[in-house]
């Protein structure tokens, strides 16, 4: 895999598919490049070239341990950076879950994208700040804690995807509200899977920018990804002059 420095110089990952347009996929909380790699073979198939990051604290990219290298709103920072390394001022975006925060968080900082795709994010949740009462804050301290795994739950789940509960923690405290979304000009697909009941807000999401769209797509928040349907929205929407 190909590295590229983010912020502060840490190492950081991506893998590349296809050529033609840049295309930039930011993956999910505990993920990494590898859950884009079904959707991003198909969309390399017609025309792209598919980047696919490891965000910091995830995946093959670096995940220290000081606090000091997860300041807020750091992923967009690296995010700009693997942008500057490829020499790119003509290209595309797109996220899922925190990966659509990213490219929310690039598109509120001034990154001019031709078009962006934002799956699995909603306005309640891009207006939220850090909590340390969330569902994922308090399984990543039971981890950390070794405290007792119950089968089935959030931390069951993220030590089972094998992630650094300490770094990804950290990951956790970079998050940073986002507001200015109706000087936002970048056509903008919002997509949600039928069942994401967590973000239920995603037409509000999609109402709230000045070229914003919206659609629906089979599945829940952690199912939708893979839905043919998502990859196809992808494709249409990305075609479009």
């Amino acid at each position: 895999m190909p590295h590229f420095r983010g912020y502060a110089g840490l190492e950081l990952s991506y893998r590349e598919l296809g050529a033609g347009r840049p295309l930039v996929l930011f993956h999910g909380f505990t993920g990494s490049g590898r859950d884009w790699l079904g959707p991003a073979e198909v969309l390399a198939g017609h025309g792209h070239r598919v980047l696919l990051p490891d965000l910091r604290g995830h995946g093959a990219s670096a995940a220290p341990h000081d606090p000091g290298a997860y300041p807020p709103d750091v992923l967009a920072d690296d995010g700009f950076a693997l942008l500057d390394q490829l020499g790119q001022d003509d290209y595309d975006l797109g996220g899922y879950s925190l990966g659509g925060r990213v490219v929310l968080r690039l598109l509120a900082r001034g990154a001019r994208p031709g078009r962006a795709v934002v799956a699995g994010q909603s306005l309640d949740a891009v207006r939220r700040a850090t909590s340390r009462t969330g569902v994922y804050h308090q399984a990543l301290t039971a981890l950390i804690d070794g405290e007792p795994v119950e089968p089935g739950s959030p931390a069951y789940w993220i030590g089972q995807a094998g992630g650094d509960p300490v770094a990804l923690r950290h990951v956790l405290g970079t998050h940073v509200p986002t507001t200015g979304l109706d000087r936002i000009t970048t056509p903008t697909l919002i997509v949600v899977g039928e069942e994401d009941d967590s973000h239920a807000s995603a037409d509000a999401l999609a109402a709230a920018l000045p070229h914003g769209r919206f659609a629906r797509v089979p599945g829940n928040h952690y199912t939708a990804m893979s839905s043919p349907e998502l990859t196809t929205a992808m494709m249409e929407f990305l075609a479009q002059p």
